[in-house]
């Protein structure tokens, strides 16, 4: 039996500002946007909600914010693994998702690959004018 999926206003809003979004996302900036139509918590259940569904991945940065953005290669029933890097400006703040594969890990016997999150730091090109 399939989970039905139920699709608020809240959530296509959600989806939409991750759409049309040059970069990724955190929790804070959407509900900013969104403050008149849900409460904090309403995003943060969207947000779970899009990632188990696959719809979208979370990226932690090292000073523990995390952003959000949607997935472009994962589809319904895939695996949902994210091998690509993430690029952090260190000026701006914007994450953008890069299209380089993380770097194969050798992990020792006996160890199991979960997930790997590699993020880059620098200054995007929109601010390095």
């Amino acid at each position: 039996m399939t989970k039905q999926v139920r699709n608020t206003a809240a959530k296509s809003a959600v989806i939409e500002m991750l759409t049309v979004s040059k970069t990724a996302l955190s929790h804070a900036e959407i509900y900013h946007q969104l403050q008149s139509t849900c409460d904090r918590v309403t995003v943060y259940r969207i947000l779970d909600r899009l990632i188990e569904e696959g719809a979208a991945h979370r990226i932690a940065l090292t000073d523990g914010t995390v952003k959000y953005a949607l997935c472009e290669q994962c589809g319904e029933g895939q695996h949902h693994l994210h091998s690509h890097l993430h690029f952090n400006c260190l000026q701006c703040g914007g994450v953008s998702c890069l299209e380089s594969e993380i770097p194969k890990v050798q992990l020792p016997r006996k160890f199991k690959l979960h997930d790997v999150s590699l993020v880059v730091n620098g200054i995007c090109a929109s601010c390095n004018v």
